[in-house]
């Protein structure tokens, strides 16, 4: 069972002393006092490939897309049980979109021999929770969302829960090779021995630029997405919103001469 497990190095905003402010090009945020984490989702992800290859051999090769600071979590996912690694890193890959980040993860997946390709369910950063399904569009393959449970029940074939709203689970079969967004909670996440901690350091992350993915500038970057980003705003400080007392009758007919006086109606 080889699985491909796709991960993502977003800032830790669990330290509340850590201020968020708009960097110098108007489409970021200043990272230079952020700490930096794998992403929730991709963390379960890489436990639910882990324990695939434990339990039908295998191997587990980790996917990301960042810059040279983002191995830590590469080597951290090496480290829990992964086999290899492939970086994909270029200055041309900046402000890459949800279709343009798939387009990068599907050139590097797609040579590979797997059964299935792994992501979180969604970034913490952007909260997208798109390129999952997306890469799979990319693939040409089936895909779940969502997942909360992944059986082997035959050679070619998954049975997988997914969470719906409410709570409720979906199971379904799905035929290999497959694309699965993995939901937080499906498992609980193995810390690295420190064992495997010295043997991830000695592994070879596998570094690939634009030329390395057979891709051209205009299929990355801003000139291979569909979706730019223009610029972030801080929210403008306003009034105070007002609050409409009396029963729903009365508060209806107050809103309603609210919406019309502001010309919204």
């Amino acid at each position: 069972m080889n699985v491909v497990v796709c991960v993502k190095q977003v800032p830790d905003t669990s330290d509340p002393d850590v201020e968020v402010h708009i960097d110098s090009s108007g489409k970021g945020v200043d990272e230079s006092k952020f700490s930096f984490v794998i992403n929730d989702a991709d963390n379960y992800a890489v436990e639910e490939a882990i324990l695939l290859k434990e339990k039908h051999e295998g191997e587990v090769t980790v996917v990301n897309i960042g810059p040279e600071a983002a191995n830590q979590v590469v080597r951290m996912a090496l480290a829990k049980g992964g086999d290899q690694a492939i970086r994909l890193d270029d200055e041309r890959f900046a402000f890459s979109d949800i279709t343009a980040t798939a387009r990068l993860l599907a050139s590097a997946i797609g040579d590979l021999e797997f059964d299935i390709v792994m992501t979180g369910c969604i970034a913490s950063d952007d909260g997208y929770s798109a390129v999952g399904v997306t890469l799979a569009q990319m693939l040409d393959l089936p895909h779940a969302a969502m997942v909360k449970s992944v059986e082997v029940i035959g050679d070619n074939k998954l049975k997988v829960g997914r969470e719906l709203e409410g709570g409720l689970l979906e199971m379904l079969e799905i035929e290999t090779p497959c694309v699965l967004t993995i939901q937080t909670g499906i498992n609980e996440p193995r810390y690295a021995s420190f064992k495997g901690i010295r043997a991830a350091s000695k592994k070879e992350i596998k570094v690939m630029d634009l030329e390395a993915t057979g891709l051209s500038e205009d299929q990355v970057g801003e000139a291979g997405s569909t979706a730019v980003m223009v610029e972030y705003s801080v929210p403008v400080v306003g009034e105070l919103a007002e609050i409409l007392e009396g029963d729903a009758a009365e508060t209806s007919v107050k809103l309603s001469g609210i919406l019309k006086e502001k010309g919204l109606v």
